[in-house]
């Protein structure tokens, strides 16, 4: 009886040996790409998604470089800002040079598309813009609403839908006004909801989607919620609050499903020192629980689940030394205080960069796609192609 019980013992410390060894992440650059660069764009905000047949799409923001015109220099929000797409079939080595044109807003710029693929093909590409009014028309705007720089009007979120690869994209669609957004459009109407970060299709078929809403602006603060669509994005409904706090500002927002059924949104704050910050949901997208913060500095956050379940948590780091950094989560995304950091890019320029989306190659290797530039260079898009084991 004593042998058959040390024999357990030594078995099962041989599982938790193999367990442990077999959750330490091993992960290898195999290279890092240029996906799009033109000297006379300022090229940011990818996305990306792998399409059935194996192409890759990514996504981005493009306006004119103001530089090269002479001006001081390049905004996020401009009025000639469209909506570009690249494609790679090669698993993102080589890209089409020439890009197409996904969506140029009649009312102004366009900012940050976001790509979710659904399980039936269709693509959904989220957006949100500016519209441009001339000095002598602000001050009549109906108040309150949000200047950016001078004359740059927010004008809330907007998303596209396609059924062709992308190939045509519909008119744009617009999400419904929530009850915490303040602010209205240039034109006085309630602004659309909006915000920056990757929706997720549960396995119950419902899409998740985490937006902002600015609730106050003495002092200016956000706070982010849970729409959820039944019918593939053909319209949504209000759920609940995700994250709120008297001081700490939350915006940019990717959701992620886990294994398990939560529902977690991975939210970039302000005023809360960089921090990266996680809000939970254990019964479905109906509640949440208390926003807490991560442990560590970076925004925004982007989770993609690897093939064996685990998730790859990636995000810009705008701190000496700038560049892309990455942590890999367990399963059910509870280890985040511990999970190692990976830096992908050290060797950034300036602070306008980050904002990565990865997408699954294959059984081990994963494309980060993101916005980049090196010391005296300009901001282009750019990605890292990783082997995880």
């Amino acid at each position: 009886m004593l042998y058959l019980r040390h024999q357990f013992v030594l078995l099962a410390l041989a599982l938790l040996s193999t367990t442990s060894h077999s959750a330490e992440p091993s992960v290898r650059k195999v290279r890092d790409v240029v996906i799009y660069a033109d000297p006379l764009f300022h090229s940011a905000f990818p996305s990306v998604v792998q399409r059935p047949d194996g192409e890759l799409l990514v996504a981005f923001r493009r306006a004119p470089n103001r530089l090269a015109l002479g001006e001081g220099h390049n905004n996020h929000v401009d009025p000639n800002s469209y909506l570009m797409g690249v494609r790679s079939r090669d698993g993102g080595v080589t890209w089409t040079p020439t890009p197409e044109l996904i969506y140029a807003h009649p009312f102004g710029g366009s900012q940050d598309p976001g790509l979710l693929q659904l399980r039936d093909g269709t693509l959904l590409c989220t957006s949100y813009g500016w519209t441009f009014v001339r000095p002598d028309g602000v001050p009549k705007l109906k108040a309150p609403v949000h200047e950016n720089y001078p004359g740059s009007i927010f004008n809330g979120g907007y998303y596209l839908r396609s059924t062709d690869g992308g190939k045509q994209w519909s008119a744009p669609l617009y999400p419904l006004h929530i009850e915490p957004e303040i602010l209205l459009t240039p034109y006085g109407k309630p602004l659309p909801a909006y915000n920056r970060g990757a929706l997720t299709e549960g396995k119950d078929g419902r899409i998740f989607w985490v937006v902002a809403a600015c609730d106050s602006i003495q002092p200016s603060k956000m706070s982010t919620h849970l729409l959820i669509s039944s019918d593939h994005g053909l319209s949504w409904q209000y759920s609940c609050p995700v994250a709120g706090d008297a001081k700490v500002s939350f915006n940019e927002t990717s959701v992620y499903e886990t294994p398990r059924g939560d529902i977690i949104a991975f939210l970039r704050s302000e005023k809360y020192e960089d921090q990266a910050c996680m809000a939970r949901s254990i019964d479905g997208g109906k509640s949440f629980q208390p926003w807490q913060g991560m442990g560590f500095q970076g925004h925004p956050l982007h989770a993609l689940r690897l093939p064996d379940n685990r998730v790859l948590l990636t995000y810009g780091y705008r701190h000496k030394p700038l560049g892309i950094r990455a942590r890999i989560l367990n399963a059910e995304c509870t280890d985040f205080a511990t999970a190692p950091e990976i830096v992908l890019r050290d060797d950034g320029g300036t602070t306008d960069l980050g904002y990565p989306w990865s997408v699954v190659l294959d059984a081990h290797h994963v494309l980060v796609t993101y916005y980049f530039n090196v010391p005296g260079g300009l901001q282009h898009v750019a990605g890292t192609i990783l082997e995880i084991r």
